[in-house]
């Protein structure tokens, strides 16, 4: 048993060998990079998101004070006419928007924690990222930007169909004379 343990780790350890020299760093990095410059706009995109719904709340916050006081006002009017069914429902109004008041205020204290985390995760985020933008450039500059293996592919050594059949005549006719 524990030759079949040994064998499975040795196994294991040359394939992760042969990973570690098939795997690219700086494709590694730049996959790195896009990876975190996607979850930044998505960070900066719930930003965004939560400042546009916290401005919405503060304005409906700033909306109900002028309702409150028309209430007020309309209260008056009812108990100094004597209409107490009249003023009962502008009680129950008036406790309806006092509640939508506080509701609101806690909703928009509890948007300013969860924005300012964000906020900080985001700068954090920023941070790294422009950490990463500079290995990766450094790592641009340390390789060679032709590998071995790409030259037979570049495009100036290419052979074109005509140079092919050129030199193939060239070459039958330098055997015929021989």
């Amino acid at each position: 048993m524990a030759l079949i343990t040994r064998v499975a780790r040795l196994f294991r350890a040359d394939l992760h060998a042969v990973l570690d020299r098939i795997e690219e760093p700086d494709i590694l990095l730049r996959q790195a990079v896009r990876d975190m410059e996607e979850e930044l706009a998505r960070d900066q995109q719930r930003v965004k998101l939560l400042s546009h719904e916290q401005e919405q709340i503060e304005t409906r916050v700033r909306e109900l004070d002028p309702t409150l006081q028309e209430i007020e006002e309309h209260l008056e009017v009812c108990f100094a006419a004597g209409k107490d069914d009249l003023a009962r429902a502008l009680i129950r109004r008036r406790l309806e928007t006092q509640q939508c008041s506080k509701y609101l205020q806690r909703k928009r204290d509890m948007l300013q924690d969860t924005l300012a985390g964000l906020t900080a995760r985001v700068d954090e985020q920023r941070a790294q990222l422009e950490a990463m933008r500079q290995k990766a450039s450094l790592l641009a500059e340390d390789t060679p930007s032709e590998r071995p293996w790409d030259i037979w592919s570049s495009p100036e050594l290419r052979v074109r169909d005509e140079d092919v059949e050129v030199a193939f005549v060239r070459e039958k006719q330098r055997r015929n004379r021989a």
